[in-house]
């Protein structure tokens, strides 16, 4: 294995994988409120590791089924995995697709015009571009655009961690230690674990630097872990805060407000604005890969201007779909339903053929 692979092979994944659950999943807390601090500080900490348990396991097997049957794109994986039902998870995934794509363009231009002034649909065009750009260039931009802006928020997470503990880390101690462990870390745990497990496929592309299974079941492993830290550091962060900011609709703003620096508050906020675009853009980039690989099946080569092209037109088609045809809000009341979705098409399949495939192959090069 060559050096400069070490990064490649072992972490890339995982910074891939946070970039495409953190816009959707933990970016402003409210998330980490839902699934966990309304249990308590304790309770929700064992919670979340039973969701990095759960991301870590069926990472790792996803990775590995990957590699061992070198489907790098959702369809070739879910075509090994499901056969002829393969086009199950894609009719899933094209609608959380479209739920994810128009909570991100309305969020970021909520964010902008809040924090910034600048007006809603400047930001949108400015998702647009930026996703545009991203994806025109391909996996290697993609690749390294995610991994960076992932090392970039991991910085700005611990320092908001190391503030918030010199703001009131007194009452971080003290919400922990009257804290008891309760019900409802285990299905907690599982249900989030659930809900951002449906983009592990979308991590595929970059799983390609994997030669070796213990290379990717290692990766796997990781992923999981360099998915939820961020999230650990703001639930502790929030646990401050506790009981009051179970209320609250925004908490990363009620934080930024108690720690009263504009210049940390405009850096958070460009910081959780770049999750947006890389979320955005590994999503599409997925389905990009989808469509020029199976038009390469076919024998025909797809010009590299038509990848912006699709990312563009679905995130135009999300914005209008969500905002028009109120799909966020159907999307949404059947939220339930969909976790289930793919935790049938995807995470019992994989944990059960996949894994009896796994087992039965001697290809562990």
């Amino acid at each position: 294995m060559k050096k400069d692979n070490w990064f490649t092979i072992y972490l890339l994944p995982g910074f891939v994988f946070q970039s495409l659950v953190i816009a959707g999943g933990y970016a402003t807390g409210r998330e980490l409120v839902e699934f966990f601090l309304r249990l308590g500080p304790l309770t929700g900490l064992l919670g979340m590791l039973v969701t990095t348990l759960v991301w870590s396991v069926v990472a790792a097997i996803s990775f590995e089924f990957a590699r061992m049957t070198k489907s790098y794109d959702y369809r070739a994986f879910f075509q090994e995995l499901l056969g002829k039902a393969w086009f199950l998870y894609e009719i899933a995934y094209v609608a959380m697709l479209l739920l994810v794509l128009s909570v991100i363009a309305a969020a970021g231009g909520d964010m902008m015009e809040n924090s910034f002034g600048i007006p809603r649909a400047t930001s949108t065009v400015m998702i647009m571009g930026a996703i545009g750009l991203l994806t025109f260039f391909g996996t290697t931009v993609i690749e390294k655009f995610l991994s960076y802006w992932s090392l970039l928020l991991y910085g700005v997470y611990i320092l908001f961690l190391a503030w918030g503990v010199s703001q009131f880390g007194g009452d971080i101690s003290r919400n922990f230690s009257q804290s008891s462990i309760d019900s409802g870390w285990f299905t907690g745990g599982v249900s989030y674990a659930g809900y951002n497990l449906a983009v592990i496929p979308a991590v595929l592309f970059c799983i390609s630097h994997i030669s070796k299974r213990k290379q990717a079941l290692a990766s796997g492993a990781i992923a999981g872990v360099i998915g939820i830290l961020p999230g650990v550091l703001f639930f502790i962060v929030m646990v401050g805060m506790y009981p009051a900011i179970i209320d609250s609709s925004i908490p990363s703003s009620t934080i930024l407000a108690a720690y009263d620096a504009r210049w940390f508050e405009v850096l958070f906020q460009i910081v959780i604005f770049g999750t947006f675009i890389e979320t955005g853009s590994g999503l599409l980039h997925s389905l990009n890969e989808r469509v020029f690989h199976t038009a390469q099946e076919r024998g025909r080569t797809l010009p590299a201007y038509l990848r912006p092209v699709i990312a563009v037109s679905v995130l135009i088609l999300a914005i209008i779909a969500g905002g028009k045809l109120g799909l966020v809000a159907l999307i949404a009341q059947g939220y339930g339903f969909m976790t289930w979705v793919f935790i049938g098409v995807f995470v019992v399949p994989v944990l059960t053929i996949g894994l009896a495939r796994i087992l039965r192959s001697n290809n562990v090069e």
